[in-house]
């Protein structure tokens, strides 16, 4: 039997200090300046040319990227350092130095392979030309595309600041299950999967809105969850199978005050992340500072088609605008719902805003409180900002026959052929029953918001790892 090879490279390497920490502290050197201080560095090798008894390569760690500066005379097996491949994991020790020519510079005083690159690096340059490879690797996109690298830090620190924002004013976080016996909490079709020692089927969640509410009633007055949530939808520039939701729940609050949470919230990450709330997207201005319009559904509905319909405008005349603006109406809907179609079909696309568009149907919300001046109607709005939704928030429902009687319509719609429509949560009414004070509630689209803040159009641009077509000729599933 044979034995397999020896594996040459260390088992661990002890970097004394990070590219960007070098590239601050001594980015002041005078051209030719030596400093007499030996560092150790690790990164991948990201470039490099051969000039005769010089070598040049850019090593990039984490932080940043720094050149190094290579001589025959002083590195040792320099022909192994010329012969390093593109992509190379390197551990190099070396004095910090300025070249004659102004580049700040590690001098390779010794080197060692941490990893090989087996499979050809794209041009540092040129980058992943192509879109799917740059999703399917995004293990190399994310060294060649220095915009890859940056929205995902910017992610992360965003995720960071809504967390510690959150906290600072109170806020609980905790987590929730991700396996839910009946799903409930949003309009949107399940993942189910099944647990063999209990022989039950399970859903994949929609929303963590029904858990988080049962924390309220059990005393946590202000809570949140930064939730992976799964909808068994389409693929598009907004939509992913799997994303990230950050619900939260507000005790003695409605929606009103969640408005003014969502408005001082978006503004401190767009300062923080940003410098500023004046930003730019797809090449117009967005100005996202406190405090943002609030409009009703029907009022920009007017605004941008033409129709005043409301709460009592007749189903067949709404049917006829739906039917003359190509948008498909089903047996089952209602006077809301059509209104739901015509504005989501004619106007929101139109909203750069922001904007807070709120009151909508009662029909459409089923976890929604009655608007308390306007009948038929519940205090819901969802923030639009760029033309995309990236929140939807309610004064939450707390009468446990009215969500009772919510819940018997969307069974009636889920009968009538409506996928989408929620099922009874006999567990969630119970919890009712021992009193939900005044709650303001909200769900905010984190993938959606990374995409506002960080300048991009697509949702696959803000998820390391999106859900895609099987690749040909693969048995890979993402």
């Amino acid at each position: 039997m044979s034995t397999p090879a020896q594996d040459s490279t260390p088992y661990r390497f002890g970097p004394t200090t990070a590219v960007a920490e070098l590239l601050e502290g001594y980015g002041q050197l005078e051209d030719g300046e030596e400093t007499g201080v030996e560092v150790t560095v690790a990164g991948r090798l990201m470039l490099r040319r051969d000039q005769g008894k010089l070598a040049f390569g850019v090593l990039a760690d984490q932080t940043g990227r720094i050149q190094l500066f290579a001589t025959q005379a002083s590195t040792p097996d320099f022909d192994g350092f010329t012969s390093l491949h593109i992509g190379d994991w390197l551990g190099v020790t070396g004095e910090v130095i300025k070249t004659r020519r102004g580049e700040l510079s590690v001098r390779v005083g010794s080197w060692v392979r941490l990893a090989e690159a087996r499979l050809p690096f794209p041009d540092k340059w040129h980058g992943i030309s192509d879109p799917d490879t740059r999703f399917r690797q995004r293990y190399v996109d994310l060294w060649v595309t220095d915009e890859a690298r940056r929205v995902f830090t910017l992610r992360s620190r965003a995720v960071s600041l809504m967390r510690r924002w959150l906290e600072d004013r109170d806020f609980i976080e905790v987590e929730t299950p991700v396996f839910h016996p009946i799903p409930g909490g949003a309009a949107a079709s399940p993942f189910t999967t099944h647990h063999n020692a209990l022989d039950l089927d399970l859903y994949l969640r929609i929303a963590p809105e029904l858990y988080l509410k049962r924390l309220t009633v059990g005393g946590f007055e202000r809570v949140f969850e930064i939730a992976r949530v799964f909808r068994n939808e389409g693929l598009s520039t907004r939509h992913n199978p799997e994303f990230t939701m950050l619900e939260l729940y507000q005790a003695y609050a409605d929606y009103g005050d969640i408005m003014v949470l969502v408005e001082e919230l978006v503004a401190h990450l767009a300062q923080e992340l940003l410098g500023t709330t004046s930003v730019v997207y797809d090449g117009r201005e967005l100005d996202l500072s406190a405090p943002w319009r609030r409009a009703t559904m029907f009022d920009l509905l007017e605004e941008h088609s033409g129709l005043r319909v409301d709460m009592d405008t007749p189903r067949s005349e709404l049917v006829g605008y739906c039917e003359e603006r190509g948008i498909p109406v089903e047996d089952h809907h209602g006077v809301g719902k059509l209104m739901l179609e015509l504005y989501e079909k004619t106007t929101e696309a139109e909203l750069w805003g922001p904007v807070f568009v709120t009151d909508y149907p009662k029909e459409v919300s089923p976890l929604a409180r009655d608007h308390r001046t306007s009948p038929g109607l519940v205090e819901r709005f969802e923030g639009i900002v760029a033309g995309r939704e990236i929140c939807n928030a309610f004064s939450e429902l707390v009468d446990p026959d009215e969500q009772r009687a919510r819940f018997g319509a969307q069974e009636a719609d889920r009968a009538a052929g409506d996928d989408e429509a929620m099922v009874v949560d006999e567990d969630y009414l119970r919890a009712l029953e021992y009193g939900l004070p005044p709650t303001g509630g909200l769900g905010i689209g984190v993938d959606r918001l990374v995409m506002l803040l960080g300048g991009v159009s697509a949702i696959r641009d803000v998820i390391l790892f999106p859900t895609l077509r099987p690749e040909q000729g693969s048995s890979e599933q993402v």
